[in-house]
């Protein structure tokens, strides 16, 4: 296993345990990271929806597996299963991660899940009849960054 294959590795582990500290210490100080659900998230942003992430995650199961990766690139498969904190309803997604590195640190992560499965399962049949739209897709997007941006101030992230 290259350092590249460590770092993903150990991140992912990281995230099984809730390590959120670990998960973010892994991210390089220009990270960027994307989503279906968070896009373009820069810099501190990252490390912060994953350590909000395993805070409010309560009931979450990660598995991971299929990590590759070279000095440039790496991919990875995970799944999470958890309830999704505003419905109540639990969610099993199954995710595509793919990195760069920089100085041994992650520079871009960009994970790539179906959102109108997602919807579905998070907001029951309004996601499942309109999830596919933009504007529901939006609106989610929305509150995934306005919860973001107030853990990050009562956290004092800056």
């Amino acid at each position: 296993m290259n350092s590249n294959e460590e770092l993903i590795t150990k991140f992912y582990t990281a995230f099984q345990s809730k390590d959120g500290n670990t998960m973010a210490s892994s991210y390089h100080a220009d990270a960027e990271f994307s989503d279906p659900a968070f896009q373009n998230l820069k810099g501190k942003e990252v490390g912060a929806m994953w350590q909000m992430l395993v805070e409010r995650g309560q009931n979450l199961s990660i598995r991971f597996s299929n990590v590759k990766a070279d000095d440039n690139k790496g991919s990875a498969d995970w799944e999470a299963d958890y309830s999704f904190s505003k419905t109540g309803r639990m969610v099993y997604n199954k995710i595509h991660a793919e990195f760069t590195f920089q100085d041994g640190k992650i520079k871009t992560h960009k994970d790539s899940f179906n959102f109108w499965k997602w919807t579905s399962m998070a907001l029951g049949p309004i996601g499942t009849l309109l999830g596919w739209l933009p504007m529901i897709q939006n609106k989610v997007r929305k509150e995934a960054m306005t919860g973001l941006a107030m853990y990050m101030k009562r956290k004092k992230i800056s």
